[in-house]
């Protein structure tokens, strides 16, 4: 048996206890080590398989040899493992090999750092991340502007790393030819985890920001607005009448 789970942004406090008893009942738990860390106090006894960044075929494989073996594995995201996880590619490896694959969700990233901003998700969102390995950016440009024609409100992941330290600055120029720069915007960083920070900005400030792969982007739409210092996307709710 091998459960793909999602555990959250980060702090043991944001595991849905569905996925921390399908932990709980494995004897493996696999994931890339960063977030292998996030979990391994709370599993002292558990058997742990770990590798970097781009391993991800490599990391299902060994899940699959375990779980063939006779262990039953907890293959881990961060996050929702089902969005920009390894659920999807856990299953497609695990096809014919009689292994039984159940994929537990989690908190995702456009959930855990809308909260952390205020309510920007209010009204219809897209995800859209700006990794460019598995994507053309080509693409990832048509998508965006698809959003800015549908007017959403839109949550960036993965929007630059040192392989591509530039993809954030490109969206934001690209954004900016269908959005006003006075649209409100904000990033985290480190969400759920020890050093979380954020900040609450415009379109036009936020392309000058440090932007990395730890942090998540939510850009608003034209129903968005700032106050109090939370940005809030407005749903079509009377205000007056309450």
């Amino acid at each position: 048996m091998i459960y793909v789970i999602g555990i959250g942004p980060g702090s043991v406090d944001e595991i849905t206890p569905r996925a921390m008893e399908a932990m709980k009942s494995c004897d493996v738990i696999a994931g890339y080590t960063l977030y292998a860390e996030l979990v391994r106090d709370s599993f002292p006894d558990k058997q742990f398989v770990t590798s970097g960044m781009r391993s991800e075929r490599e990391r299902c494989l060994s899940a699959l040899k375990l779980s063939s073996a006779g262990k039953t594995v907890a293959l881990i995201s961060s996050g929702d493992s089902g969005v920009y996880g390894m659920a999807g590619l856990m299953l497609e490896l695990a096809r014919d090999s009689g292994q039984e694959v159940k994929v537990i969700p989690g908190i995702t990233a456009a959930n855990s750092c809308a909260a952390i901003l205020g309510a920007p998700l209010m009204n219809d969102y897209v995800t859209i991340s700006l990794s460019d390995l598995m994507t053309d950016w080509s693409i990832i440009e048509k998508r965006l502007t698809a959003a800015c024609t549908g007017d959403f409100v839109i949550c960036i992941y993965n929007p630059a790393s040192r392989h591509r330290p530039d993809n954030f600055r490109k969206a934001c120029e690209l954004l900016m030819t269908h959005k006003s720069p006075e649209t409100p915007a904000g990033y985290v960083r480190n969400a759920g985890r020890e050093g979380e920070t954020h900040e609450v900005l415009t379109l036009g400030e936020i392309i000058n920001r440090e932007i990395d792969m730890l942090c998540t982007i939510i850009i608003g739409n034209s129903q968005t607005y700032i106050i109090d210092g939370k940005i809030i996307t407005h749903r079509g709710y009377n205000i007056a009448q309450t």
